[in-house]
């Protein structure tokens, strides 16, 4: 994962040369994450043979949906939250103006790099799969839910919170898992079955770190769902059925990486990594 960092912000400062303020905050935007999602990207890329350097402009993509994803979810009209990876949200930094414009143009940035012949004959795939994960029925439909659940009179059940989580976060991690397959025109099955598993444990992850984590470790304001009385994993199973579900999800997404042997090794090491993260 430190190499994917390393990969992908020198690809950043290629891509974003300019010594403009637009391309300043997006840079800003896109430092000091874990990069969770281009590390996947360029997992699944190796075992489907794909060149590393053709992976790493998709891997660099969802950062940048990724990125824009939490520029605009920090704003004061969504979570109004002031740190981000351990540094003040972007509008805090600048404004809120520059923020939406800096979102606007990290999401259009992602497309633009994918819409690339290098990419090959399934370009149009994976394209059309990003969109999809992070449009409607993705994770700005996830985000919505989530809004609505703060008005609502109801907490959420847990089958919503599932609902919720797995188009919110869940769709961004699923594209990044199986990117390297539709790149290379092969069956996405066991990645999207690992990815789902995944991407539940880690929201389940992010929701004990709210709990047990402290701010500075964590990297952003923690104690927040408790303190908006949102229905959360730990809220409906408790803390320790909440760890449990953690380790078995984990288990579930190792276990849907069994036919690539032991290629699949770094995958499994990458699920047990997020269930026992401290940010």
């Amino acid at each position: 994962m430190a190499r994917t960092q390393d990969l992908i912000s020198n690809r950043v400062d290629w891509v974003l040369a300019g010594e403009d303020t637009l391309s300043d905050a997006m840079r800003y935007a896109l430092t000091g994450g874990k990069m969770l999602r281009g590390f996947l990207v360029l997992e699944s890329a190796r075992l489907h043979g794909v060149d590393e350097q053709v992976a790493l402009d998709a891997a660099l993509a969802i950062e940048c949906l990724h990125a824009y994803s939490l520029v605009h979810d920090d704003l004061p009209c969504m979570d109004n939250d002031d740190l981000r990876r351990g540094m003040p949200t972007l509008h805090r930094q600048w404004d809120e103006g520059l923020a939406v414009l800096a979102g606007d143009a990290l999401q259009s940035l992602a497309f633009e790099l994918l819409a690339d012949a290098k990419f090959g004959p399934h370009a149009l795939d994976l394209i059309r799969a990003l969109a999809q994960a992070a449009g409607k029925e993705g994770m700005v439909s996830g985000q919505m839910l989530d809004i609505a659940a703060e008005s609502s009179p109801e907490p959420l059940t847990l089958a919503q919170i599932i609902q919720l989580q797995s188009r919110k976060t869940g769709c961004l991690i699923s594209w990044s898992a199986m990117a390297g397959a539709v790149i290379a025109g092969a069956d996405t099955t066991p990645l999207r079955h690992y990815a789902d598993a995944l991407g539940l444990a880690f929201q389940i992850a992010d929701d004990i770190l709210d709990v047990e984590g402290d701010a500075e470790t964590v990297g952003k304001r923690v104690r927040k769902d408790a303190a908006a009385g949102k229905a959360t994993f730990v809220s409906l199973l408790g803390l320790e059925a909440a760890k449990a579900r953690a380790v078995e999800l984990c288990d579930q997404a190792c276990a849907a990486l069994d036919v690539y042997g032991d290629q699949g090794d770094t995958l499994r090491e990458a699920a047990r990594f997020v269930i026992s993260r401290d940010s």
